[in-house]
């Protein structure tokens, strides 16, 4: 039994579950986060602004209160739509700010130097990163996990086994984390140009919308876990909860999916405007 299962509803908003798993991971990465920043403003002021300090802790805050908060609980059990604005945020939008607080110089002292030297120094572990990190391997294991999670059978067993859900939740951050590394190219590896970007921006969006639109266009529920809930919270059936689960999952994609593609494109139509260099006369 879940611990959702003896928790009253007038009491779910109650429900936090404080995983230490994810609070200490949380506080590994504000660690790692703080000690980078404050390496490389002791060198560099200008290149760790007090201003990605608020970014990377709502990126972190967003993952955790995902996982931890009463919305894990209304996930379980009661609202789909509930679960997947879970999922969106973990995988999505926390992932993301971190990311964009990390970008530049102090993607290169977020781990500390006695991590990272042993680290880089075993090739298994820099080769299998640069594979993942290929887009033609990022980008289907991100379609991959994404619509393997929604399948009815392994969604209802996520449900109804803890570890499983666990699983996923993990699932979701690291694909997350592969597919928005390319798109906002923290560290600038270049593994992308520009404009492959905006295409792979464009490409995510599509593939997200057309699944979003399995359920916002559904006729039936798919899942055995919402459809036998008797408790109704905020009165939706679970076709209606279906339904907005589809739109929570388009809302979020063109949010932060769609205000990538916009920061993308002007970056791309200001290298465009830079007039190139006048030749060097002979």
């Amino acid at each position: 039994m879940s611990a959702l299962a003896a928790t009253a509803t007038g009491d779910l908003w109650r429900a936090w579950s404080f995983d230490p798993l994810v609070l200490v991971g949380a506080a590994v990465a504000i660690a790692f986060f703080a000690q980078g920043w404050r390496r490389l403003r002791g060198r560099r002021p200008e290149l760790a602004p007090w201003s990605r300090w608020p970014i990377f802790l709502a990126g972190v805050a967003i993952v955790v209160l995902g996982i931890v908060s009463p919305l894990d609980a209304v996930a379980e059990e009661y609202l789909q739509s509930a679960h997947m604005l879970q999922h969106v945020l973990i995988a999505d939008l926390g992932v993301a700010l971190a990311l964009v607080a990390v970008r530049g110089p102090l993607s290169m002292f977020f781990l500390p130097q006695d991590l990272l030297a042993p680290l880089a120094r075993r090739q298994w572990l820099r080769r299998s990163l640069s594979f993942l990190l290929r887009p033609r391997v990022a980008v289907p294991l991100w379609l991959g996990v994404l619509v393997a999670w929604h399948i009815p059978f392994l969604y209802d067993a996520a449900l109804r086994h803890p570890l499983l859900h666990r699983v996923e939740h993990l699932s979701f951050v690291v694909v997350g984390a592969l597919v928005w590394t390319l798109l906002i190219d923290p560290a600038g590896h270049g593994r992308l140009t520009l404009g492959q970007r905006i295409g792979l921006a464009v490409v995510m969006l599509w593939m997200g919308q057309l699944l979003a639109y399995v359920f916002v266009f559904s006729f039936h529920p798919y899942y055995d876990v919402y459809a036998e809930q008797p408790e109704r919270l905020f009165g939706l059936s679970p076709l209606a909860d279906q339904k907005l689960a589809g739109v929570v999952m388009m809302a979020e994609q063109l949010l932060t999916l769609g205000v990538a593609l916009v920061v993308l494109v002007v970056a791309a139509r200001r290298t465009r405007a830079v007039p190139a260099a006048a030749p060097e006369p002979v």
